[in-house]
């Protein structure tokens, strides 16, 4: 079965798809995230600020994260980091889990999971 692995920076909420200024780099990946999942790909997605213990149990992402964080994302794929830092295309992500990804499949139509809470409702004015 081919898996990914994705241990994402803190975000407010599990994906960094709420609050009121989106990164669109994190609206695209939800997408790449969910296209993956159709073609039968399992996606494990870990977030610093809700699952720190995903990041401490694995001596993997503990070496490579940097003391602060910096290289965050990581993306893992059969025990091999993939990329740091940065968040990659659906080509590139399909090409490491060898999926076709195409000129059509880049634009597919996807529904995305929002926040089901408003995730800065405990920072009151100031979101995350």
């Amino acid at each position: 079965m081919k898996a990914i692995q994705i241990y994402d920076p803190a975000m407010c909420c599990s994906t960094g798809v709420c609050g009121p200024s989106v990164d669109s780099k994190l609206v695209k990946l939800a997408a790449d995230v969910a296209y993956l999942k159709s073609q039968g790909v399992t996606v494990e997605r870990y977030n610093l600020a809700h699952q720190p213990e995903a990041f401490t149990a694995n001596p993997l992402v503990l070496a490579e994260m940097g003391a602060e964080a910096e290289n965050l994302p990581l993306f893992i794929v059969e025990g091999q980091v993939m990329a740091k830092a940065t968040y990659p295309s659906r080509s590139e992500l399909s090409h490491w889990l060898n999926i076709e990804a195409n000129a059509t499949s880049e634009k597919t139509s996807v529904e995305l999971p929002m926040a089901s809470t408003k995730c800065c409702e405990s920072e009151g004015e100031r979101c995350c």
